[in-house]
């Protein structure tokens, strides 16, 4: 299946995790940060004031996360739970076992936004992502990462 990259594909509960990270940051957060840079002005010189250059920059920080996150919303595309789970798609959990070892590793294969590898969720994007999406019970893929070429047999789909 092939994913168009204008699009932002992020499950029902990642794109409300999304808007709530958005809403935080665009009310209470601006609100934070414009009182910071309120009570520093009146600090006085500008030049040598640590704490405005400190709420400058994290004013920075916050408006650019709030206009990634509002890219996001907008490309947004939710992933449908799989109907069928006879190949990995999108939204899929995969259980895998990598060759030479016996330890079995599942994943959730979401998007790029929700990708979060310590908690099993990898992004559609990734090269071990790209190497299931597709992928049939009992296949073996391949992928190359830094170490070399990992193969994985695919156990478990649902």
């Amino acid at each position: 299946m092939d994913y168009n990259n204008d699009i932002e594909y992020v499950t029902a509960e990642g794109l409300r995790e999304i808007k709530e990270e958005l809403e935080q940051l665009t009310t209470v957060k601006r609100d934070e940060l414009s009182e910071k840079l309120r009570i520093a002005i009146q600090q006085g010189d500008l030049k040598e004031n640590a704490d405005y250059h400190d709420a400058k920059e994290q004013q920075g920080f916050v408006e650019a996360r709030i206009r990634d996150l509002e890219d996001v919303v907008r490309r947004a595309k939710i992933i449908a739970p799989p109907t069928r789970s006879d190949s990995v798609h999108m939204g899929s959990t995969v259980t895998v076992t990598e060759e030479g070892y016996d330890d079995e590793e599942t994943y959730k294969i979401v998007g790029a936004q929700q990708a979060d590898p310590s908690k099993g969720m990898i992004s559609n994007e990734s090269p071990i992502g790209k190497a299931l999406l597709g992928a049939k019970k009992g296949q073996t893929v391949e992928f190359q990462s830094p170490g070399g070429t990992i193969r994985f047999t695919v156990l478990a789909i649902k």
